[in-house]
């Protein structure tokens, strides 16, 4: 026995529903996806459309098929906007706004002036063109996870056909003035396409919600929470059984009289005059670079491809740009410096450890030298600091 059309539209609101609870206990989860979250109330805001639908159908009053209008199109907007604050972080409210009032205005009036024919072949096609909007933002964002997403933007998809099917089955009809809700066999295929899309844009969008949550944790393993920067571990799981070559350097950083910083000021000033070392080091990090916190306040750049004399004068840059940095502490301006070591690669490859260990060995020697300068590996060549420079 078939279900009648206020069972399947009942069906469709506890599928409805369900994805909204799912989106929304996904959020509680990770408060950071606030995408969910939008893309939750976007979806209360359809379901309340579609009970409003419902008592329409029994009893289609214009009022009663406006208000379910003004339902769907803010829910389908709000749910675009998730869709686009998934792919780039940030809530279009003006853009929801904007594509709700344009649904609105081209079925709320013909509706209201009963035309509920024409209204209905208007609503259906906005809520077509908001499902491919939303399809779309999904789509362009599918290289982060290329399997669950691709599997929501096929389920977007598909159910904005249905809404184009049913819109098509009107106009073939070609009556504007219907004087009861649409009922059709693309109406029937519609309502089931919906259900099966919630089901399975649910089931989807806890993938993609353990996905990058996996994601996030593996990122959290390699980076220092403070800095931004890799971590040590990350930088020796990148580097630690590789041969380095002679057109590569390591360079290890470490900041003067940093113990005093935080005895005087705080941990909480010791914790910013890391984050500006840090912010210098990125500056001149060049592409396929990496720049790491090693520990403590000590950090390590490793340098790729690069010539014969050049890694000295990268780290001399660096020291110098550091030292010539006003660091504002509440209300005094601190100056800070560093001492570096290098380790410019060989003719005869090293592996990773055993030249991050060549260029502590110079660290230590440009501490013991007077701090504030760069050390090289081997023959322990200075690039001396401006202060050297001038005092000689």
């Amino acid at each position: 026995m078939m279900l009648d059309y206020n069972s399947l539209l009942l069906a469709l609101g506890v599928s409805a529903t369900c994805l909204a609870v799912t989106l929304m206990g996904s959020w509680l989860v990770r408060r950071a996806e606030t995408f969910l979250l939008t893309g939750a109330f976007g979806l209360v805001l359809v379901v309340a459309g579609i009970f409003a639908y419902a008592f329409y159908v029994e009893q289609p009053e214009r009022m009663l098929g406006a208000g379910s209008f003004v339902l769907f199109h803010a829910g389908f907007a709000t749910i675009w906007g998730a869709g686009y604050q998934f792919r780039t972080g940030r809530l279009p409210i003006s853009g929801i706004v904007v594509r709700a009032l344009v649904a609105m205005a081209i079925s709320i009036p013909p509706m209201i002036a009963g035309l509920d024919g024409l209204a209905f072949m208007a609503d259906n096609l906005a809520i077509a063109f908001l499902l491919f909007t939303t399809a779309r933002q999904y789509w362009l964002d599918r290289a982060e996870a290329p399997a669950p997403i691709s599997g929501i933007t096929a389920l977007y998809t598909l159910t904005a056909v249905s809404f184009v099917l049913c819109a098509a089955v009107l106009i073939w009809d070609g009556k504007l003035v219907l004087g009861a809700a649409p009922s059709n066999w693309a109406e029937d295929l519609s309502i089931a396409v919906c259900i099966a899309g919630m089901t399975g844009i649910g089931a989807l969008s806890l993938a993609l919600h353990q996905w990058r949550l996996a994601a996030r944790h593996r990122i959290d393993a390699i980076t220092d929470p403070l800095t931004g920067l890799l971590n040590r571990r990350a930088l020796f799981d990148q580097y630690g059984v590789r041969a380095m070559g002679v057109s590569t350097a390591v360079v290890v950083f470490d900041i003067d009289h940093f113990k005093s910083v935080n005895d005087r000021y705080g941990h909480a000033a010791g914790d910013h005059v890391l984050k500006v070392f840090a912010g210098e080091l990125s500056a001149n990090c060049r592409s396929g670079d990496t720049a790491a916190r090693l520990g403590g306040e000590e950090f390590a750049l490793v340098l790729k491809e690069i010539m014969p004399g050049r890694a000295e004068l990268a780290a001399e840059r660096i020291r110098k740009a550091f030292e010539e940095r006003d660091i504002y502490i509440d209300d005094e301006v601190l100056k800070c410096t560093v001492s570096v070591g290098v380790a410019p690669g060989r003719s005869k490859p090293l592996d990773f450890d055993a030249m991050l260990g060549e260029a502590d060995k110079a660290l230590y020697v440009a501490k013991r030298a007077g701090r504030n300068r760069v050390e090289l590996a081997s023959h322990l060549h200075s690039v001396p600091s401006e202060d050297a420079r001038s005092a000689s």
